[in-house]
């Protein structure tokens, strides 16, 4: 598969059939076909979008400045949460679901497109770390900062769920992802909470 080149806050790609983040290529060279995934349940649809471009595309999102390069490895699945996708190829990807939130709730969940054979460029808000776990270990982290793992998916974990976490549309306080080892997980820095005058310090999830 074509590789992508990271220069000037950019990944760019050559012609060709590519899967790419919203608003995405910020440049191309001649045209570029963008089209919706096709099927019936396709969990990452809203976020991600294939292109047939004729000539090189410049990737890159004024949120979301830092890039950051996965490799898939063939018999192992790399999950990367699709709100946080660039680019890839098209014939990367295998898949795609949706990771729970909140315990027990099928209203909320995290779409996350899956690849194998091939690399995914990812754009974050911040830099990314890398956490390999060994079998029997786990690591907890906050949701919004989840970019990308290797191994099973996360297990949403809330000290206190309330019957109203689960039928209101809003987040329970203290969630978090716990990733159980073995398994490689990529995340980056958390969101700052924002402070309300009225209520106070205001978690943000």
């Amino acid at each position: 598969m074509s590789e992508a080149v990271i220069e000037n806050g950019c990944a760019r790609v050559a012609g060709g059939e590519w899967l790419m983040g919203l608003s995405q290529p910020t440049a191309a060279r001649g045209a570029a076909q963008v089209k919706g995934l096709k099927g019936l349940f396709v969990a990452d649809r809203a976020c991600v979008r294939a292109v047939t471009a004729a000539g090189d595309c410049w990737c890159a999102a004024q949120e979301r400045p830092f890039l950051t390069r996965f490799d898939a490895l063939p018999d192992v699945p790399l999950a990367l949460v699709s709100g946080k996708l660039l680019v890839a190829p098209l014939a990367a990807r295998t898949g795609a679901r949706g990771v729970k939130l909140v315990p027990f709730s099928f209203s909320r969940s995290t779409p996350v497109t899956e690849f194998q054979m091939g690399w995914a460029v990812a754009a974050t808000r911040s830099r990314v770390a890398r956490v390999a776990l060994a079998d029997g270990e786990t690591l907890a982290v906050r949701p919004e900062a989840v970019v990308a793992w290797i191994g099973k998916d996360p297990t949403g974990f809330c000290p206190k769920l309330s019957v109203w976490d689960v039928l209101l549309p809003r987040g329970p306080q203290n969630l978090t992802y716990t990733f159980h080892g073995p398994a490689t997980v990529w995340f980056e820095g958390a969101e700052t909470a924002r402070a309300n005058r009225r209520r106070g310090p205001q978690r943000i999830y």
